[in-house]
């Protein structure tokens, strides 16, 4: 059976069956030792793979114990009553056994994880790249360039490093930390304060919504590649005015600065370009003909054809649904599905290319930017400091959002990708190494960004002030049109498309495996078990709640989203977060848990950081959010105050969580406030073998209420004093 079954795990190399396998174990479990290639790591891989539920799991642990040496070691005196016993989790809790199976029995129960049923990273290596295609997203390329022209070029880095230092490390540090100790997902993980569990499901919330809405931008960038490479052997479709889709307005900038100029205005005021000297001072200016309403073909493209905005009368009148965009956002769940299924243990895997590529593409990017005519000036339009920028505050308040935003703080991602590691892992270097390579990739792409900005402000004539933008503006409208103007247009466009999809599926990844991993985590009898349906349901769920965006005005949906969901609500959350570790439950006892896991207590910086600086560089955004906030706007259109309301809806909605949230707990807890703040009796590291310590009182008598709660009668297997000694 287990030969039989086990065919298909044997691909799974991430068992090292030879680190801990010895001849002696393989010939007191009965296999031949010419086998143990074959026999063992079908046995061991069945279990990993969760295809042994408890009553087999035991047959092969009996198997591999059924030797008189650790049968008497154990204090046992029948060999029938074993599986009893090794059905117990009390048994996963015993630490003493012969050398010769210690490494053997670790590894296996490690990988049967009855208590815990959660996946672990096959290697540092799939983490670490999990980190990076998270943290590194489409605000290192749409929203960082931006915002370093926007507030002083080069003298923008100075408040962005600090604010990385004050905050964005300090806090990416903590939650990885948080989530590792635990082993546990962004609601199950307020054991360690009751009365602030509503922190949890606050991110649940804010995660759905911005999954739901990251994940139309995603099809956007594949509708673009899949067109790119449609038209490699002809025009891109936004290079001319020349498709049914333009109107009258639509100016050509490639293939030369004045023809598309000329053409339009010949239309529009002809009797005034009857001389070559009228031509000449026209080609330069778009206001000769007193007309300013001119757009360009790459934005026609994205409004008439991508979006269909002229179909929607605003928000209020969302307008059909575009089948092709629907159908499109439909592949992309599908694909998201197919590479999360198995969890970690398929995302792992696809991160190999996902986190990586895009380095390639950029680099690529980069030396082709650096080549092309005007690119000079758009470097010194990006990087030369404007110091009197920095008395500004608002240019500070930018440096501490895009830190916040960019390495991805407060979503519960970071929490549950940590709750994947070993307990002992090194998350402080990951945290210092995954920041650093965040904040090199942002200035990176702001040099391949404004290289690309700098040739159409060559080719076109325009100044730079009037081609640069952020968001969609600049990827969907901006970028496309530079592309248009080079050489082989359509191989360009679709290596820059392949990067932003594969930027956005990293970070779906991370956001998708949180909210799966958070209802799996509070309900583990019925969810882990069905785990691949989970998942095929959420994301059923979100493509649902997505395909309002696939209408004529989802645009508007989808910029509503963006500008409320993820704001003052999650600045609070983040805020709450750091005030219950490290001031309810205490830096103290923070710094011994993480000292439990890394053989070190947090230093003076951190301390100073987390319980001090962070939340009062939190306090700050969110002072100034609510001093600079107005009113949400796609290009020119003002959403509606009822819209503007259901916007504010989305902020007090997870902030309400956790009030309403804490009063019933306060209720769970006897009515005291004092007791919901105490951590739970079984917080504290998720595996047994791990709680120690002040931990290790829980773990006994947890170990004797499940042999009581297994066996009928437990004194005449393992007798009291032994399970005390144990």
């Amino acid at each position: 059976m287990a030969k039989k079954v086990c065919k298909e795990a044997m691909a799974d190399d991430r068992i090292s069956l030879g680190s801990f396998v010895s001849i002696g174990t393989v010939n007191d479990i009965g296999m031949k030792s010419d086998s143990i290639n074959e026999d063992a790591k079908s046995i061991i891989s069945q279990i990993a793979a969760g295809q042994l539920r408890k009553s087999a799991s035991c047959s092969v642990l009996e198997g591999i114990m059924d030797h008189k040496s650790v049968v008497n070691d154990l204090g046992i005196d029948e060999d029938k009553e074993m599986q009893t016993i090794v059905c117990c989790p009390f048994f996963r809790s015993m630490r003493q056994k012969p050398p010769r199976y210690q490494k053997f029995l670790e590894d296996l129960l490690s990988l049967l994880r009855d208590e815990t049923g959660r996946a672990m990273w096959a290697n540092q290596t799939e983490f670490v790249l999990s980190l990076i295609g998270y943290a590194i997203g489409l605000g290192n390329i749409w929203r960082f360039p931006y915002l370093t022209y926007k507030n002083g070029g080069g003298a923008f880095l100075v408040p962005y490093l600090i604010m990385l230092m004050i905050a964005g490390l300090p806090l990416f540090f903590f939650e990885l930390s948080f989530g590792q100790f635990t082993s546990t997902g962004m609601i199950t993980i307020w054991k360690i304060c009751p009365l602030l569990k509503g922190v949890g499901y606050g991110m649940l919330f804010i995660s759905t919504v911005i999954c739901t809405y990251y994940h139309v931008i995603v099809m956007y960038a594949a509708y673009y590649m899949v067109v790119s490479m449609i038209s490699l052997d002809s025009e891109l479709p936004w290079e001319s005015c020349n498709n049914t889709w333009n109107t009258k307005w639509c100016i050509q900038y490639s293939k030369g600065k004045a023809n598309g100029t000329l053409d339009v205005l010949k239309k529009i005021c002809p009797n005034k370009l009857k001389t070559p000297a009228a031509e000449l001072e026209a080609a330069n200016n778009l206001s000769f003909c007193g007309v300013s309403n001119f757009t360009t073909a790459s934005q026609e493209y994205w409004t008439n054809v991508v979006l269909r905005l002229p179909d929607s009368n605003g928000i209020g009148d969302l307008g059909p649904i575009s089948l092709k965009n629907a159908l499109f956002l439909l592949l992309m769940w599908i694909i998201m599905y197919f590479c999360m299924r198995k969890g970690i243990k398929s995302t792992g895997k696809v991160v190999y290319f996902t986190a990586t590529f895009p380095y390639l593409i950029l680099f690529i990017l980069l030396f082709r930017g650096l080549t092309l005519d005007g690119y000079l000036e758009g470097i010194k339009f990006y990087i030369i400091p404007k110091w009197e920028k920095l008395t500004e505050i608002s240019v500070w308040a930018d440096a501490a959002t895009q830190i916040f935003y960019s390495l991805g703080l407060a979503f519960g991602s970071l929490i549950n990708m940590a709750s994947y590691n070993k307990f002992d892992n090194n998350c402080y270097v990951h945290a210092l190494s995954v920041a650093f390579i965040n904040s090199m990739t942002s200035i990176l792409g702001g040099f391949v960004i404004f290289s690309f900005l700098g040739f159409m402000s060559f080719t076109t004539g325009r100044p730079m002030e009037s081609i640069a933008d952020s968001g969609s503006g600049l990827v969907f409208v901006a970028y496309p049109e530079g592309l248009a103007q080079m050489p082989v247009s359509s191989v360009w466009s679709f290596c820059f498309f392949f990067m932003i999809l594969n930027l956005g599926l990293d970070s779906q990844f991370a956001v998708m495996e949180g909210i799966i991993s958070s209802i799996s985590d509070e309900l583990p009898e019925h969810m882990r078990k069905r785990k691949t349906q989970l998942t095929a349901l959420a994301c059923v769920f979100v493509f649902i709640l997505g395909i309002p965006m696939t209408t004529a005005g989802g645009i508007y949906v989808l910029t509503l989203l963006d500008t409320f969901s993820g704001s003052y609500s999650l600045m609070a959350i983040c805020f709450t977060e750091l005030i219950a570790v490290n001031w309810i439950y205490g830096f103290k006892n923070f710094s011994q848990d993480v000292k439990m896991m890394l053989g070190f207590e947090p230093g003076i910086y951190w301390k100073v950081t987390w319980m001090v600086i962070s939340p009062l560089t939190i306090l700050f955004i969110l002072v100034m959010s609510a001093v600079g906030h107005s009113k949400a706007v796609y290009v020119n259109y003002v959403f509606e105050e009822w819209a503007q309301g259901i916007g504010w809806l989305l902020v007090i909605l997870p902030i309400a969580m956790i009030f309403i949230t804490a009063i019933v707990q306060i209720f769970r807890h006897d009515k005291s406030l004092r007791k919901a703040m105490q951590p739970a009796k079984d917080w504290g590291p998720a595996l047994e073998e791990n709680r120690w310590g002040r931990y290790a009182n829980y773990q006994i008598e947890a170990g004797k209420e499940a042999i009581e709660s297994t066996c009928s009668d437990c004194s005449s297997i393992v007798p009291t004093d032994k399970i005390t000694k144990l």
